[in-house]
């Protein structure tokens, strides 16, 4: 029955999408969106925020054809903003996600071999960029290495572009800096904590979500991988590289100072398209239905623990 309403690519359902994350993001959000004036104006930055990756994520998929004209990561997309609707507060985290998904467009990209040098120094920039709002993003530059690997392995001038870009962002920020602050770095622009204290995990809801997440995760991330010699062999590469993204993501979320589920707001997206792929080629109707029944159940239940 979801399934059916997403298999195939329609206003409606991102009408629908639109409608369950406004939804989230009103109950998420909503001591800050009745507070005052400036703080409900910050709150509907970050709906805009969320609303557009839902088009950057579906331009990324269409553009490069990355699924077979269905729905399925746009819905994906919106159950993981419910599993983690803590996902929807940190502003930080949104826009580092935001720079991050710009960089894996570019990097995807890359299979049409056109603009090589300029998607290898926007993947940079946008990579330093993200890791302006959070430190931790800087570790998806190892994207950057493996698309090198994938798509420049025969042109070494190609390795110093990306560094370009990460040096082009630090001169404006320089630049901001001294305008702005008359110093070079502020002691705020790179904060670097981590943790590897997961107890604030130790608890029934965050237990249960995190099971059904991870256990969906590696059910389909071991599908995607086998299928990936089924891929056309020109975007193969592009396979590949959000495969990759979503092991980041995870690791980024591993050693996240603050791990509250907000942390996984990395992972949405290449888990959106891995899942994507994964139900466009189930026959068994029921079994395709498991998948976002769960991750509308377990939410709800995760309320009542």
């Amino acid at each position: 029955m979801i399934t059916s309403i997403f298999s195939k690519s329609k206003p409606i359902n991102f009408i629908i999408i639109g409608f369950l994350i406004t939804l989230v993001f009103a109950f998420a959000n909503y001591n800050q969106l009745v507070t005052n004036f400036a703080s409900a104006l910050s709150g509907l930055f970050k709906w805009l925020l969320i609303v557009f990756f839902i088009f950057l994520l579906n331009f990324i998929i269409s553009k490069n054809k990355l699924a077979q004209g269905n729905s399925y990561a746009i819905m994906s997309f919106g159950l993981l903003i419910l599993m983690f609707p803590e996902s929807t507060r940190h502003s930080d985290l949104l826009m580092s996600n935001l720079f991050i998904m710009f960089a894996l467009r570019r990097m995807i990209s890359l299979h049409s071999n056109l603009h090589i040098k300029k998607k290898f120094f926007d993947a940079g920039f946008w990579i330093a960029f993200a890791t302006f709002f959070y430190f931790w993003a800087f570790l998806f530059f190892a994207l950057v290495l493996v698309a090198l690997i994938y798509h420049s392995q025969n042109n070494i001038k190609n390795l110093l572009i990306p560094f370009v870009g990460i040096a082009a962002f630090i001169i404006l920020l320089v630049a901001y800096n001294i305008v702005v602050h008359d110093v070079y770095f502020m002691p705020s622009n790179f904060k670097r904590f981590a943790s590897l204290d997961f107890t604030p995990y130790n608890s029934k809801a965050n237990i249960l979500r995190l099971t059904v997440v991870l256990t969906s995760y590696l059910w389909t991330t071991v599908y995607f991988f086998n299928a990936l010699s089924d891929k056309n062999k020109k975007l193969r590469p592009s396979y590949f590289l959000i495969a990759w993204a979503s092991l980041l993501a995870l690791f980024v979320a591993f050693i996240a100072p603050n791990k509250n589920g907000s942390e996984f707001i990395f992972l949405f997206a290449p888990f959106s398209i891995i899942l994507a792929n994964y139900l466009e080629v189930i026959s068994e109707r029921w079994f395709k239905e498991v998948f976002p029944v769960l991750f509308i159940v377990v939410p709800i239940v995760s309320l009542l623990l």
